[in-house]
């Protein structure tokens, strides 16, 4: 059986696919998967084994430059990926009408969820058969329902298995003097962010524990950021050079822990199982918050969470519910993941 599956962004929404292509290599082997993702993702299809084909997509570039897309003939050529071959089923797995449309594109019945399940109820309107998935379930679940109402899959059960061992990533290039703590600080919101000062708090209290912290960065903003944490305790921190996905994956692997804000490669580090700390506060953790073996997601308290605001909307006292994320309660959770 071929099957199309529309699964394009985030980084996180990417991740939580791989447990349900997991549950449908374990009851159907035979299926061979391609899968349209945005191109800044599309190296993480490659690392589940029942992935035959990836369709790169440039949904969020072409956006930005449509003429210059249209020029350039990339909307056309991925049009015709498309079309030129058909698909005894595709699946829209994001809930989208941009998604919805790119499964119109292909040759095939077209699933995806109903009106009361879609993130955009328009799109159950572009599918052959729809179904429904309780929007109160972790996004992880969600998917892994989907896919079994689907493909005809037995209902899942148990936690969600990404597939993905650390064996893989983990790289002969690292070699870290003692145990290492990754601080993945950057994040798209505003309102997301943990304070600079409590991050330089926690970097001096993983130094006089001896360990190591790594600070990774994806844009000039986050270098700085990463630059100035690192300040605070030299001799243990350092901010890393830029990384591709892979070796992201290998540092996240080889870590003793994560402290993570609301951002993708969170889910990373989760999936790869190492002990990862989540700090949270105007995103709710019960539908997308990291999901593994060893994740602790901590919440900030404040009378409007999760508000769900990209920039915090109380404007005398900003970011409380990340604030009062404290240091040392933050590392008191990283001794006991560890059992320091």
């Amino acid at each position: 059986m071929k099957l199309l599956l529309v699964k394009t962004s985030s980084f996180g929404d990417v991740l939580h696919t791989l447990p349900a292509l997991n549950d449908l290599r374990r009851h159907r082997p035979e299926v061979r998967v391609h899968w349209v993702v945005e191109e800044a993702f599309a190296r993480i299809p490659a690392w589940s084994p029942q992935v035959e084909q990836v369709i790169p997509v440039a949904w969020r570039r072409w956006r930005g430059g449509v003429w210059q897309a249209l020029r350039s003939g990339e909307p056309e050529a991925f049009w015709r990926a498309l079309r030129g071959q058909s698909f005894e089923t595709i699946l829209d797995a994001q809930g989208l009408i941009k998604s919805a449309l790119m499964a119109r594109m292909a040759h095939g019945t077209r699933h995806g969820l109903d009106r009361a399940s879609a993130r955009e109820p328009w799109a159950a309107l572009l599918y052959d058969r729809t179904h429904t998935v309780p929007v109160a379930l972790h996004a992880t679940e969600r998917l892994r329902r989907l896919f079994a109402a689907a493909l005809k899959l037995p209902p899942p059960h148990g936690p969600a298995d990404f597939g993905l061992e650390a064996a893989r990533f983990v790289s002969s290039d690292i070699h870290a003097d003692g145990p290492t703590l990754v601080f993945l600080h950057g994040t798209t919101w505003v309102s997301k962010l943990w304070p600079v000062a409590h991050w330089q708090e926690l970097a001096r209290l993983a130094s006089q524990a001896g360990m190591r912290v790594e600070l990774p960065w994806g844009n000039a903003t986050e270098r700085q950021r990463a630059e100035e944490i690192a300040r605070a305790a030299p001799s243990a921190c350092r901010s890393l050079p830029p990384l591709t996905l892979e070796q992201l994956a290998a540092r996240l692997a080889a870590a003793q822990a994560v402290v993570a804000t609301d951002t993708g490669p969170a889910h990373l580090a989760a999936a790869l199982a190492t002990p990862t700390i989540g700090l949270y506060g105007p995103t709710p953790t019960e539908r997308i918050g990291i999901v593994g073996r060893h994740v602790t997601r901590l919440c900030g308290p404040c009378p409007l969470a999760p508000c769900r605001q990209r920039v915090c909307p109380l404007k005398e006292q900003p970011n409380g519910c990340m604030r009062a994320l404290t240091p040392q309660q933050v590392w008191q959770t990283v001794t006991e993941q560890l059992g320091m």
